[in-house]
C-alpha cells in the first residue's frame, strides 16, 4: 500500500497512560540491537534479520482438581463485581492476590457477562475455572461503543499479557520501502518506525531481507540514489554504484532533473502496482534504440526489464483478483498454533511471515485466531481485505473497528471458493509445515539442553543460558554484550550490548571487561529481586526468564575466575558457570572446558553437545564483533580518516577524491591504496591494517 506523509513526529514518550489507550510497557535494558528508529540506507547495511520466532510454552488445560473454597472465593468477588457493573459496553480485566492481570475480556453488556461467570452452577471448561478460582477482585473500563471495546481490549492484552489470553508473541514493525520527498533527488529507503518522513512509502513488507533485495532489484531497474543527503551534496564525481549502473549520478549531473523524475515517477508506478505498464514501456523503448542501432543504450533497458522480472519472480504467488490484502491462516498440532501471514498489496506479494502465538491448548483455531487479529492490527494499517482461513464469531465487528481505525471501509471474510481460497489453500499449507519445522527443530533443541546436563552434571534443563563475549581494538572501542538461547533456540529480542565505560581500565584487560559487563548485567537483575530469590523473578515480557541457569563465557580459567569472584561478590550461587577455551592453534573441536571447582572437561570432536556450545560461542562472537564494528564505523564518521596515524586531511582528501567514499577505501588492497597521489607503502599498509585488523 503506498501512503503519503509529511506529519508530524509522533507523540513522545513518557506520557500517562490514558484509560483508553494504555501506554506501552518498555524493558528495562542496557542497549537493544536491532532497533530501527529511522531510515536506513541499504548500502550500509550488512545484516539486518527479523528476530526468529519461538514456539511459547504450552499452558495446560489441566485437569488437576480446583479447590472448592478457591472457587468460592472468585465467585464471590465477581459476584460483587457484578452489582456495580455498567450494562453498557465495556472492558473487564480479572486480577489475582498479587494484583497481577489473569485475564481481559470485553462485552457489549458487561454486566450480562460478567454474571455468566459468577453463577457457580453454571458449567466452564477448566480453564475458565481455573482463572476464577485465582480471581480476588475485577476492574471495569466503560466504552462508548463496542467498537471501542474490541481496540481497548487488544491493546490491554499486548500491554499486559494475561496469563489466560490469547497472546500476541514476537510483534514488532514490519519495514517499507520510502521514496523520499524532501529532495529535488529522491532517494530510495529501507523504513521502520513512524513515517514523519515527507515521501511516499510502500509496504509492509515481511522482513527486512525481502525490502533489500527488492530496493537492490530497483536501483538496477530505475538507478535511484540510496546515499544520504549529506553523501549526496559532497560528490564531486560519480561514486560506485554509479560504475556498476545502479545509480543514475543526479549527484555530479551525470543525468538531468526531468530524467532523474521520470526514473523516480517510473519506479513509484511500478511499487503502485502498474508494473504492467513501467515494463511495457521499458521495452518500446529497448525496441526504438535497437533499431536506431543503439546498441548500449538497448542494453540497459533490458538489464532494467531483467531486474523487474527478478522482483516479480522473488515475489512467488502474485494474485490476479487480490490488489491489497492481508492474509491469515492458522494450522495447529500438540498444543501450538501457527498464524502465517501474507502481506498483498498492488497485486504483488510482499513475502510472509510465521507467528506462534501463546493460547492454552482449549482454545479453538477461531478463537486464536479472533484475538490475533485485534492485537496484530493495534499499532498496524490495515488493508481494504482481509481474507481468514476460519469464520472468527465476530468478524463484522472486527470490520467496523478496523474501519473506524484505517479510516476506510476494511471488510473481514473468509473465502469459499476461487482465487482468494486458493491463497487460504495455500497459506495453511505454509502455516503447517513452519509448525512442523518449529516443532522439530525444538525436540533437537531439547535433546542438546538435556546433553548439556549430564556433560556439565547440571540439576535441570537450562531455560535460559547466557553467552558473554567481549571486543576491542588495543582497547579501543571496547564492546561486552551477550546472547540468550533457550529451549527454541536463539532468542535474538534479548541480546544485549554494553559499552564499556571504566575509566581506570588498562587498554585491552579482558578479564576487567568482563567484569564490567558481568556486574552490570546482575547488579541490575538483583535489584528488581530484593531478598535474591530468582524463583520470583518475573519473566520477560514474552515469558522469557530474566535469570540464567547458566552463564558461559568465551575464555579460559582465567575468565572463569573473574566470573567467579564477580559471582562470589553478589552472592550469586544458583547461577552455573561455564568457560570456553579454543583448542590450539584455535582449531574448533579442540576447545576446553572449565566450571568451578571441577576438573577441565574434554569432548570429542563430533560431541552434539560440543557443537552446540560451539555454535553458542560463535553466535555471541558473531553479535558482539558486529557492535564493535558499529561503535568503530561511528567513530571513524565522526573522527574522519585523521583517526589512522599519519593520515591528515591532505591524504584524507586525495583518498576521498580516488575511491569516492569511506567503504571503497576500506575494500582496497594496499596495492590500490599506494596508487593515491601522496599515499607511501608505508602510509597504505597502515591504512590497510586499520580496517582489516581483527578486534580481539
Amino acid at each position: 500500500m503506498a501512503r503519503e506523509s509529511t506529519n508530524q513526529a509522533a507523540s513522545a514518550n513518557g506520557k500517562e497512560p490514558s484509560p483508553s489507550r494504555p501506554a506501552s510497557v518498555q524493558p528495562d535494558q542496557e542497549q537493544t540491537p536491532h532497533l530501527a528508529t529511522g531510515d536506513v540506507d541499504p548500502a550500509t547495511v550488512v545484516v539486518d534479520e527479523d528476530d526468529e520466532a519461538r514456539l511459547p510454552d504450552v499452558t495446560e488445560d489441566g485437569n488437576e482438581a480446583i479447590a472448592e473454597g478457591r472457587l468460592a472465593i472468585g465467585h464471590a468477588a465477581i459476584e460483587n463485581a457484578v452489582k456495580l457493573a455498567p450494562t453498557s459496553p465495556g472492558v473487564y480485566r480479572m486480577l489475582n492476590a498479587a494484583h497481577d492481570v489473569l485475564y481481559v475480556g470485553k462485552a457489549k453488556n458487561v454486566r450480562k457477562r460478567l454474571s455468566s461467570y459468577a453463577r457457580a452452577s453454571a458449567p466452564q471448561p477448566a480453564r475458565i475455572l481455573r482463572m476464577i478460582a485465582a480471581t480476588v477482585s475485577v476492574e471495569i473500563i466503560s466504552t462508548g461503543t463496542e467498537t471501542e471495546a474490541l481496540l481497548l481490549e487488544a491493546n490491554l492484552i499486548k500491554q499486559l499479557r494475561p496469563r489466560f489470553n490469547v497472546q500476541l508473541r514476537d510483534d514488532k514493525s514490519f519495514p517499507y520501502i520510502l521514496i523520499t520527498g524532501d529532495h529535488w533527488a529522491p532517494q530510495i529507503l529501507k523504513h521502520r518506525g513512524a513515517q514523519t518522513r515527507p515521501g511516499q512509502y510502500f509496504g509492509p513488507f515481511a522482513s527486512a531481507g525481502a525490502v533489500n533485495r527488492t530496493i537492490t532489484a530497483l536501483q538496477r531497474a530505475f538507478l535511484i540514489r540510496s546515499c544520504t543527503d549529506a553523501f549526496f551534496e559532497s560528490r564531486t564525481r560519480p561514486c560506485l554504484l554509479y560504475q556498476i549502473k545502479r545509480c543514475a549520478g543526479p549527484c555530479t549531473r551525470e543525468i538531468d532533473f526531468p530524467g532523474y523524475t521520470e526514473l523516480v515517477r517510473e519506479a513509484k508506478d511500478f511499487l503502485s502496482g502498474r508494473s504492467r505498464a513501467v515494463k511495457q514501456q521499458l521495452a518500446g523503448e529497448m525496441e526504438k534504440a535497437s533499431t536506431e542501432l543503439e546498441f548500449e543504450t538497448a542494453a540497459l533497458y533490458r538489464d532494467r526489464l531483467a531486474a523487474l522480472s527478478a522482483i516479480q519472480s522473488q515475489q512467488g504467488i502474485n494474485p490476479r483478483t487480490v490488489e491489497e490484502a492481508d492474509l491469515f491462516a492458522i494450522h495447529q498440532e500438540g498444543g501450538y498454533s501457527c498464524v502465517e501471514v501474507f502481506f498483498f498489496r498492488t497485486g504483488q506479494n510482499w513475502g510472509n511471515r510465521a507467528y506462534f502465538p501463546k493460547a492454552e491448548k482449549s482454545f479453538t483455531p477461531e478463537e486464536v485466531l479472533a484475538s490475533f487479529l485485534a492485537q496484530f492490527y493495534d499499532d498496524k494499517p490495515p488493508p481494504k481485505l482481509i481474507l481468514l482461513s476460519h469464520a472468527i464469531e465476530e468478524s463484522e465487528l472486527m470490520a467496523s473497528a478496523l474501519s473506524i481505525k484505517a479510516g476506510f471501509k476494511v471488510e473481514v471474510t473468509t473465502p469459499q471458493r476461487g482465487e482468494k481460497k486458493e491463497l487460504i489453500t495455500h497459506a495453511l499449507t505454509n502455516a503447517r509445515e513452519a509448525l512442523g519445522r518449529k516443532l522439530a527443530d525444538t525436540a533437537t533443541q531439547s535433546r542438546l539442553l538435556t546433553g548439556l546436563v549430564t556433560t556439565l552434571g547440571l540439576s535441570r534443563p537450562p531455560r535460559r543460558i547466557e553467552v558473554y563475549d567481549n571486543s576491542h581494538i588495543q582497547g579501543t572501542n571496547a564492546v561486552g554484550a551477550f546472547i540468550v538461547a533457550g529451549p527454541d533456540g536463539f532468542i535474538k529480542n534479548q541480546y544485549r550490548k554494553f559499552n564499556i565505560k571504566s575509566e581506570g581500565l588498562t587498554p585491552g584487560d579482558d578479564y576487567a571487561m568482563m567484569r564490567e559487563v558481568l556486574q552490570r548485567r546482575f547488579k541490575r537483575l538483583m535489584a528488581a529481586v530484593p531478598d535474591g530469590d530468582t524463583a520470583k523473578a518475573p519473566a520477560e515480557d514474552d515469558g522469557v526468564p530474566q535469570w540464567p541457569d547458566l552463564v558461559v563465557i568465551d575464555g579460559g580459567r582465567g575468565q572463569l575466575n573473574a566470573a567467579k569472584e564477580i559471582f562470589d561478590t553478589l552472592g550469586l550461587s544458583q547461577v552455573s558457570l561455564l568457560a570456553v577455551a579454543k583448542g590450539p592453534d584455535r582449531d574448533a573441536g579442540r576447545e576446553t572446558l572449565f566450571m568451578p571447582g571441577r576438573e577441565a572437561i574434554k569432548l570429542e570432536p563430533r560431541d552434539p553437545v560440543l557443537y552446540f556450545i560451539q555454535r553458542l560461542r560463535d553466535e555471541a562472537h558473531r553479535f558482539v564483533i558486529g557492535s564493535h564494528r558499529k561503535l568503530r564505523k561511528k567513530d571513524i564518521r565522526e573522527a574522519g580518516l585523521q583517526e589512522i596515524p599519519g593520515i591528515g586531511p591532505s591524504r584524507k582528501r586525495a583518498l576521498l577524491h580516488h575511491f569516492g567514499t569511506l567503504k571503497e577505501i576500506e575494500r582496497a588492497s594496499i596495492a590500490d591504496l599506494g596508487k593515491v597521489p601522496g599515499v607511501s607503502a608505508e602510509s597504505a599498509r597502515k591504512i590497510f591494517e586499520f580496517f582489516h585488523t581483527q578486534p580481539g
